[in-house]
């Protein structure tokens, strides 16, 4: 029976309509060889086409789908009328024409947690720089180039007063690029460019910390928000980040007795489990009984935190009512925990692996600042002469 190949159309978001072929009867996945009568082609037009520039997309575009379409029936029917050849060139053409911008979004959508977040900021600003699609055979090092300046310069989507910070730009680089690595590994790319732009440079930062005195200062005192003091306690006795700590359920955490506790983090990704263990006294600061089996097992450890507009102000009070001038922020509290561990000689390896860096030259700026705190503490030594 011969195969019949059909042009369709999906909504999507933004007014879209995504193309895709439809099968009948059903053929093997390329990849999972399941059977399967859908093959999205990466390529778009727009439900309702308002300029002649739009309408000239619509025309151009589903004539491209019409053109797969017919190679793409003719090739799974008359598969003796193509080279071998011929079959690899017609599908590295049908892969180029798929959009970049589309690939993308399915990637940061397989992103966890705070990672998910960055990939998810990064897109907003590669789609306003592509008007939203770009396909695969029009990126080259010149594209790159250029949307990388585009970062350096551009407006911050959270305030059109100030630029993009360059720490920004470079983390939302670095996505586009590992996406450009994926797309290479996927052979939709023939060319590894992620290798053939330079990354930006990030800007060297000061990132502030409590010393202990401060620390145990702010423990003493009183908090207008009590949960917020709770947490905030909790991150700088673990290093946890305020986005993971939100996350935090009963069930993920473990009394050994002779041991201490312990946090079984399930990794999705892996199929394994990270065990992060936590003091006694990191404990006590959920407010939960000694044997956390005792607890609700599917309720988060810190219920109801306020909004980050709230949470700010009573943090700058409950900071000032401390007596300390730094600017901190919550992010603060980690960087206190990896600063107060290297002091405390921990390994600089162990850190790393405590704070979930990937590369341990990110924990290595915790090294710098220790450095630098220590030679301020030695010219504090002077003899009047």
């Amino acid at each position: 029976m011969a195969t019949k190949a059909s042009l369709r159309q999906k909504k999507i978001s933004k007014g879209r309509k995504s193309l895709y072929l439809d099968f009948y009867p059903p053929i093997p996945h390329p990849k999972t060889g399941k059977p399967t009568r859908r093959e999205f082609l990466g390529l778009y037009v727009y439900e309702k086409p308002k300029t002649p520039i739009d309408k000239k997309h619509n025309t151009e575009t589903l004539k491209i789908g019409e053109g797969i379409r017919q190679k793409r029936e003719n090739l799974l029917n008359k598969p003796e009328i193509y080279s071998q050849y011929e079959k690899e060139q017609l599908r590295i053409r049908e892969l180029g024409e798929q959009c970049f911008v589309e690939y993308y979004t399915m990637l940061a959508n397989k992103r966890k947690a705070s990672n998910h977040d960055n990939w998810v900021s990064a897109l907003k600003y590669l789609d306003t720089f592509t008007n939203g699609s770009i396909k695969f055979v029009d990126l080259n090092q010149k594209f790159l180039e250029d949307f990388k300046e585009y970062l350096l310069t551009t407006k911050s989507n959270r305030s059109s007063k100030t630029n993009l910070a360059q720490n920004s730009a470079a983390s939302y680089f670095n996505k586009v690029k590992a996406a450009l690595g994926e797309a290479y590994r996927d052979d939709i790319l023939q060319n590894d460019l992620n290798s053939k732009v330079k990354p930006i440079k990030p800007a060297e930062t000061r990132r502030n910390f409590l010393t202990i005195e401060e620390l145990n200062s702010l423990a003493k005192t009183p908090c207008n928000y009590p949960l917020l003091k709770r947490v905030a306690l909790f991150s700088a006795l673990t290093g946890l980040r305020l986005i993971d700590i939100k996350k935090l359920y009963w069930k993920e955490f473990e009394y050994i007795k002779g041991f201490g506790y312990r946090i079984n983090f399930d990794q999705s990704k892996t199929k394994n489990v990270e065990y992060y263990d936590i003091s006694e006294q990191a404990y006590n600061f959920t407010e939960g009984k000694e044997n956390p089996k005792e607890m609700p097992q599917d309720k988060a450890v810190f219920e109801r935190l306020k909004y980050k507009g709230y949470r700010d102000k009573q943090l700058h009070q409950w900071i000032g009512a401390a007596g300390i001038t730094k600017h901190i922020t919550f992010h603060c509290f980690r960087h206190t925990f990896a600063t107060l561990q290297l002091f405390n000689k921990t390994d600089i390896y162990t850190v790393s692996k405590m704070l979930g860096h990937k590369d341990i030259k990110t924990t290595q700026l915790y090294a710098k600042v220790v450095d630098e705190a220590k030679q301020t503490a030695a010219n504090k030594i002077k003899l009047d002469i």
